[in-house]
C-alpha cells in the first residue's frame, strides 16, 4: 500500500512531466494530436504512421491508477480510441476503444474493449463493463484484462469519456486476478 506522501509525489511527478512535455512541444512547434478531435476510422490493418515504434505489450502487473482529469492529455480512467496492434504481428491491427489503466514511462497502458458476444471463442479473460460513449449504439462492452497494450499519448485518436470508479475498479480487479 502506498502512502499518501508517495501518491502525492507521484502525482506531482506526472504533472511536472506533462508540463515539460507540453512546453517542449510548444517550443519546437510540434502539434499535439491527443486533443480528442475525431479522425475517420481506418480499415487499413497495417500500422499507421505512429509517433514512435511500438515496443510491445506490457508484461507483468502494472501499477493501476484511476486519475481522469479534464484537459488535453489522456489519463488513466478514460476510454480513448487508438490504433491497437494485433498480438501476433504488431504491424497489423485496427483502431479500437481502449480503457487507460496506468502509465509506463511516457506510455499509457490500457485494456482493449470489445463489443463481441461473451459466448464467442475469442480467447483471453474479459470483464463486462456495460455501455458508454465509445459505442454510438450503446451496446454492452467487455474489457480484455489479460493483455495490457501500450499507447503513446500522441497516438490517441479520440476520447470517449471517463469511466466511473466502480466499473474501473472491476476492471482493475480483473487485471490483478492471477
Amino acid at each position: 500500500m502506498t502512502s499518501l506522501r508517495d501518491q502525492l509525489l507521484g502525482s506531482l511527478d506526472r504533472i511536472a512531466k506533462d508540463v515539460l512535455r507540453t512546453a517542449a512541444r510548444q517550443a519546437t512547434g510540434t502539434v499535439r494530436r491527443a486533443t480528442g478531435a475525431r479522425r475517420p476510422a481506418s480499415d487499413d490493418r497495417r500500422a499507421p504512421k505512429l509517433s514512435i515504434r511500438y515496443p510491445g505489450d506490457f508484461k507483468g502487473r502494472p501499477q493501476i491508477t484511476y486519475a481522469p482529469h479534464t484537459g488535453k492529455i489522456p489519463d488513466p480512467g478514460e476510454v480513448v480510441t487508438a490504433w491497437v496492434p494485433e498480438e501476433e504481428d504488431h504491424t497489423q491491427g485496427k483502431e479500437r476503444p481502449v480503457l487507460l489503466v496506468g502509465r509506463d514511462g511516457d506510455w499509457l497502458l490500457g485494456v482493449v474493449l470489445t463489443l463481441a458476444d461473451p459466448d464467442s471463442d475469442e480467447g483471453g479473460h474479459w470483464v463486462t463493463i456495460g455501455t458508454g460513449a465509445w459505442d454510438t449504439r450503446r451496446r454492452v462492452s467487455r474489457a480484455r484484462v489479460d493483455r495490457i497494450v501500450r499507447i503513446h499519448p500522441d497516438d490517441v485518436r479520440g476520447r470517449a469519456e471517463k469511466l466511473d470508479k466502480a466499473r474501473f475498479d472491476r476492471v482493475a480487479a480483473g487485471i490483478r486476478r492471477p
